[in-house]
């Protein structure tokens, strides 16, 4: 395991395409209350793209985009010129962007496995941070990153946008409230469709593309075009899988609505490659993950096979509508002694029952993308912690990777003490609680 510290660390990013160099704060702007921020997009992909117009819409200016495709990059540039009316300059060197005196802070929409190692750079820069979900790659890399923002003062938000929707605080009280009595089984569920996974041809990257930089903190392997276009959400190295990429959200909301009871004791894990056995993905297409909170107990279930479930549709989350909870692929249930809580995420709204079904209360939702985007603006201003700062989700980021690793060492239960944040008794789990990283990439011990 490369040890590096910081000074090593900058010195070797300094000749590294996506590295950053430690930048003086003592030049950063100094925002009044009704300034425009100045935000840079890491990250020109679909994701990307629906953040820098959201946050536009919500009163920020995108003053720098920074990506290794060149052709996304002139993309997004056109498309943002004629959105805010003014031309961000186009990057293809992390180092530019937080080397500008402008920016304020950046919106991190890179593939995973970049997000800790971008967020902490860009903390050392003296940037704000808004990173997509999941915050980091691997346990040890989520600790790096609260020392990283509370070392510099910085805020941080994570993009799990439910933590600023009003219909899931509302939620959050109806559970404090004691209505649906005491709550001892809660599940949640990432159940979508899917199809197999095969890598095909490995292609050419497109011109002046630096795979290398691409790669970051992963072990080196031959350019692979399914790789960098959309498979690498299927490979440990980068990703893991749905339940990170995409699960992160219920699985936190869940959290949430059990008012953030810390980490669970132990961890347990069965599926894989069950319903595609020859394709190339590594991460599983059925997971089933149990959590042992003591008094209580979460389930987690994930599938990347059945049709005819679907997410909450766009319409039913604009309108006072439900979904057919049935077959709703991302909804979450706590079962209390008293009533049944059935909860969408991202909009679609909550409901309570009771025996045969008999609705007793409800609420509609609406997205809160825009609410968590305001928040964030409004937190680089104020100073305050933002509702999904890294400390809030830290226990549920940690749930993903403490899952995934019970599957990888062969669907075990695992034993879990929060307090060293180490599995018991299982050094081959602990082994998968920090990455190796190549040398040019590897964050600090001390950030």
């Amino acid at each position: 395991m490369d040890r590096m510290n910081r000074r090593q660390f900058m010195k070797h990013t300094a000749a590294v395409s996506l590295g950053t160099v430690a930048i003086s704060t003592a030049g950063r702007r100094v925002l009044g209350a009704n300034e425009r921020v100045h935000l840079a997009l890491l990250g020109c992909g679909g994701r990307g793209r629906a953040l820098a117009r959201g946050f536009i819409e919500c009163g920020a200016v995108i003053t720098e985009l920074c990506d290794l495709d060149a052709k996304r990059l002139d993309a997004m540039a056109e498309e943002l010129t004629q959105v805010q009316g003014s031309t961000p300059r186009k990057r293809t060197d992390m180092r530019q962007v937080f080397a500008s005196k402008q920016v304020d802070a950046v919106i991190i929409a890179t593939p995973d496995h970049w997000h800790a190692p971008a967020s902490i750079l860009a903390c050392q820069a003296g940037k704000d941070v808004y990173v997509e979900k999941p915050p980091s790659h691997n346990v040890w890399e989520t600790k790096q990153m609260l020392d990283a923002v509370r070392k510099y003062g910085r805020v941080l938000q994570v993009g799990t946008q439910n933590r600023s929707a009003p219909y899931n605080h509302a939620g959050v009280e109806y559970v404090k409230s004691g209505k649906l009595g005491g709550v001892h089984i809660v599940k949640v569920y990432n159940l979508k469709p899917g199809s197999p996974f095969h890598l095909g041809e490995p292609g050419t990257p497109p011109d002046g593309f630096d795979w290398s930089a691409w790669l970051g903190p992963a072990r080196e392997r031959p350019y692979h075009q399914q790789i960098f276009r959309h498979g690498w959400h299927k490979f440990w190295d980068y990703s893991g899988g749905d339940l990170a990429d995409d699960g992160i959200h219920q699985l936190d909301l869940a959290m949430m609505l059990m008012g953030d009871p810390g980490l669970p004791k132990a961890v347990s894990c069965s599926g894989g490659g069950l319903a595609y056995p020859d394709d190339d993905s590594e991460v599983p297409d059925v997971q089933i993950v149990s959590f042992d909170f003591g008094r209580f107990v979460l389930t987690f279930e994930l599938s990347g096979y059945p049709r005819y479930m679907q997410k909450t549709t766009g319409t039913i989350r604009r309108n006072d509508e439900f979904p057919y909870w049935t077959q709703n692929a991302t909804r979450i249930e706590l079962y209390g002694s008293e009533q049944m809580m059935t909860v969408g995420r991202h909009g679609g709204g909550w409901i309570t029952q009771t025996s045969g079904g008999r609705l007793v209360e409800k609420t509609f939702g609406r997205p809160p993308d825009a609410n968590h985007e305001t928040n964030f603006l409004e937190c680089i201003k104020s100073r305050k912690r933002p509702n999904a700062d890294i400390e809030t989700v830290y226990n549920s980021t940690l749930m993903i990777h403490m899952a995934n690793i019970a599957h990888r060492v062969g669907n075990r239960t695992l034993k879990f003490d929060a307090a060293t944040q180490r599995f018991v008794d299982a050094p081959d789990a602990n082994q998968l609680l920090k990455r190796d990283y190549r040398r040019a990439y590897a964050i600090p011990e001390q950030v």
